[in-house]
């Protein structure tokens, strides 16, 4: 028998922000292709990872900059431009996270990778963030999804029992860790399929 769902930890990017450099970079480059090419081999996601990780902006765009000349002014922008790729909320899921807080049922919170540099823009614009019950911030921590400690610090600091708890991602990665760690989840593909999803969750059983 499945336990009595008591929690639902949300991700951010992918599920409730609409974060994606490229709504910055479609601005600075000519071509799709080349935007792809640096996405992919220069400012790519295990490197912007060690910046949801705890490192400094300045640092990595400054390293990466040395080793990369002809990319130094777009590389240097993924720091100072930074906010450009922050389009906005998902408002579908936006607005089922509210049903849920509105519901009374349940703890809400969240486990994010995100930049401690970064965060504070997301902060100051969202005001959805006021239903989260307490949130977990990688860069903060200096722990990043989807390694199971920054789970077990979820956990610990929230008194969160795994087996009662749904974990929400778009990243099949952290996903897998929720899964082994004892959560629900639901694999984030679009609003509609996660709030299908977490319905039959929800359901009595």
């Amino acid at each position: 028998m499945i336990p009595t769902i008591d929690t639902i930890v949300f991700d951010l990017g992918g599920v409730l922000v609409d974060w994606n450099p490229r709504h910055y970079y479609r601005e600075v480059f000519d071509s799709e292709e080349e935007m792809e090419y640096f996405l992919a081999e220069i400012c790519n996601n295990s490197w912007n990872e060690q910046q949801d990780a705890g490192r400094k902006f300045a640092e990595a765009t400054t390293l990466l900059a040395e080793k990369h000349p002809e990319y130094r002014q777009q590389i240097m922008g993924y720091d100072t431009q930074w906010e450009k790729m922050m389009k906005g909320t998902i408002d579908e899921t936006v607005q089922l996270l509210e049903t849920l807080k509105t519901s009374g049922r349940y703890k809400i919170y969240a486990l994010t990778n995100w930049s401690a540099e970064k965060i504070p823009f997301a902060y100051q614009r969202f005001d959805f963030f006021r239903h989260f019950d307490g949130m977990v911030v990688s860069g903060e921590i200096e722990m990043i999804k989807p390694n199971e400690d920054i789970f077990q610090h979820l956990f610990e600091k929230f008194s969160i029992t795994p087996a009662r708890a749904v974990f929400i991602d778009d990243n099949a990665k952290n996903i897998e860790t929720a899964q082994r760690l004892g959560m629900q989840i639901v694999h984030f593909t679009s609003p509609q399929q996660c709030k299908e999803a977490l319905e039959d969750l929800l359901k009595e059983k």
